[in-house]
């Protein structure tokens, strides 16, 4: 009998992708997907038509309980910080017996790792503070409970034991598009994209300064199906539990230059007149962009150390600076820049 899946997010960007990935593969699973309406259900139906799907949403607890009660594993993409569906499904594969343990592989994000600089109010400038998921992995499971994400993550972790194995993946900044059947935009370079080319300039926080990994999409997605093929082996080489951290970098950059880039790549698409990068308050960049202060001013450094060790993982994807001309033109073409960029531009 196929392994059974249950996946959240599975029409949003990174569940999406993991989706794609996962039904690439030349293994056969069971696989459930939680839809929030019929809209959603008809973008994957039309994709994938073999799965299963599941009407509800995060707040539906009996529902996550029931499916994760009869998934093998669950591969949880949505929304990092919601609580009640957390524990939903932490209680369904608790019920799982002891000799069958449910699997859940939840994504947070290194947003957890700003916290330094959230408290402190610094934003704009570089810290030297790498963490790693190996040698250092108790440091990044034992930070403040006032980090962003950190509040599922601690119950993630604390479900582990003889009926629940749990892994944790913690993208950085992610980028690319992605190819599931919903969302394929990402978030902060997009929204990089969109303020520079709304404001006419390229924005930065503070001295540019701050420093964030990254990774592409797809290569994010290797670790979800590579984790799942460990689950659906009973665990594979794969580190559950206490040790089941996974950071999914591929190198980082300065956002600073990035902002370089993104201006650089609008002027020379002809959406702006030029690539002056000016420096804006705090309070105006989260007015151009909720929460724009961390996504752009805060150091979230790390080093994914375990699921290269562990998977053999080996990102292959083109640079976010390789990306940016794309994402630019994307972003354009998606707020009427294409045909009317010399009228915005001007007002």
């Amino acid at each position: 009998m196929a392994p059974s899946i249950f996946v959240t997010g599975a029409t949003g960007y990174i569940g999406g992708d993991a989706l794609y990935q996962l039904m690439k593969s030349t293994k056969q699973y069971d696989v459930a997907a939680l839809v929030r309406d019929s809209d959603k259900g008809a973008q994957i139906a039309s994709q994938y038509p073999a799965i299963r799907l599941v009407y509800g949403d995060l707040d539906s607890s009996d529902v996550l309980e029931e499916e994760a009660k009869k998934a093998d594993i669950v591969l949880h993409c949505a929304n990092a910080d919601h609580v009640v569906a957390a524990e939903a499904l932490i209680k369904g594969l608790a019920a799982h017996a002891s000799d069958r343990p449910g699997y859940i592989i939840h994504t947070s994000g290194t947003g957890i790792l700003l916290f330094a600089d959230l408290e402190r109010r610094t934003f704009g400038e570089a810290s030297t503070k790498i963490y790693n998921d190996w040698d250092d992995v108790g440091e990044v499971t034992s930070i403040p409970d006032f980090a962003p994400h950190r509040n599922v993550d601690k119950i993630i972790l604390a479900s582990g034991g003889k009926n629940v194995k749990s892994a944790i993946v913690s993208p950085p900044t992610i980028y690319g598009k992605g190819r599931g059947p919903g969302n394929q935009r990402s978030h902060q370079l997009p929204e990089l994209s969109r303020c520079t080319l709304e404001k006419g300039h390229g924005i930065q926080v503070g001295a540019g300064k701050t420093y964030w990994t990254n990774v592409h999409v797809h290569d994010l997605s290797e670790v979800f199906v590579a984790l799942v093929e460990a689950a659906a082996a009973g665990g594979g080489n794969a580190s559950w539990g206490d040790e089941g951290y996974y950071f999914t970098e591929n190198g980082e950059h300065i956002w600073g230059e990035i902002s370089k880039a993104v201006a650089s790549a609008a002027h020379k698409q002809g959406f702006i007149r030029s690539n002056e990068v000016q420096t804006h308050s705090n309070e105006e960049i989260d007015e151009m962009c909720q929460f724009g202060t961390g996504l752009w001013g805060a150091n979230s450094r790390c080093r994914a150390i375990r699921a290269r060790k562990l998977l053999g993982w080996s990102p292959k994807g083109r640079s976010i600076e390789q990306e940016i001309p794309d994402t630019v033109a994307l972003e354009a073409d998606l707020r009427g820049f294409v045909k009317h960029h010399a009228a915005k531009v001007a007002v």
